[in-house]
């Protein structure tokens, strides 16, 4: 909750709720007392920060995640492994692009789908090709939009990359998923919709340490030139 205001207070346009103090993490279902947990913190945020709000259930439970967005009135989902399998330090993950679908529309939520391609801490195992896992991933998998990371959290997203994916799927957003910093935003924000940032904007720039202000409102400044 917290986070939440200093996120609103830096001007963020919206934010992500994760359980990322849970590593190491379940390859795709999480046990029930995470999802109440994560319900709990999930309403707290959404009455905290009035723009809009999404959930990642990692390390893949795609369903909880639509579960808990359905209950608590997130706007959108992260989805690590949408389609194809990876090989992760979880182990052998699969896409669950299907079930995410037929369960999304049996709530009738209508919440949006964010689908990493080639997800950060992964190996693609069944299609090495990034902007033919792009198209895979938004007209197969018909995610709503994608997002393209580093091979770690906090290493940066390679512009490259970015441009290359919005070749292959020129109709749906494309976020940044890792790395942006005050220093680089600007030049991913030429190259994609939309920057999604945690670890530049904590203290001291460490992934597992609170948001910090300043930093936060330097990063939204720099992303709004």
């Amino acid at each position: 909750m917290d986070e939440a205001t200093r996120l609103a207070a830096a001007g963020f346009d919206a934010v992500i709720v994760e359980n990322l103090g849970d590593a190491p993490f379940r390859a795709s279902h999480v046990e029930p007392h995470t999802v109440a947990a994560m319900a709990i913190v999930l309403r707290e945020v959404r009455s905290a920060f009035a723009g809009p709000v999404g959930v990642n259930v990692l390390r893949n439970d795609t369903t909880a995640a639509i579960a808990l967005a359905s209950v608590a009135g997130a706007d959108f989902i992260r989805a690590n492994v949408y389609v194809g399998v990876y090989a992760t330090d979880q182990g052998l993950i699969e896409g669950r692009a299907p079930e995410a679908l037929r369960y999304r529309a049996s709530l009738g939520w209508p919440g949006a789908f964010l689908a990493d391609v080639h997800v950060k801490h992964a190996e693609p195992l069944s299609c090495r090709d990034l902007g033919l896992a792009a198209e895979e991933a938004a007209y197969r998998g018909r995610a709503d939009a994608l997002v393209i990371s580093g091979p770690t959290t906090g290493r940066p997203t390679a512009l490259e990359d970015l441009r290359l994916v919005r070749r292959h799927v020129p109709d749906r957003p494309v976020y940044v998923g890792s790395g942006a910093d005050a220093s680089n935003v600007r030049a991913l924000l030429e190259a994609a919709d939309g920057v999604i940032v945690g670890t530049a904007i904590k203290r001291d720039g460490r992934t597992h340490e609170p948001v910090d202000p300043a930093r936060a409102e330097a990063f939204v400044r720099s992303a709004r030139g």
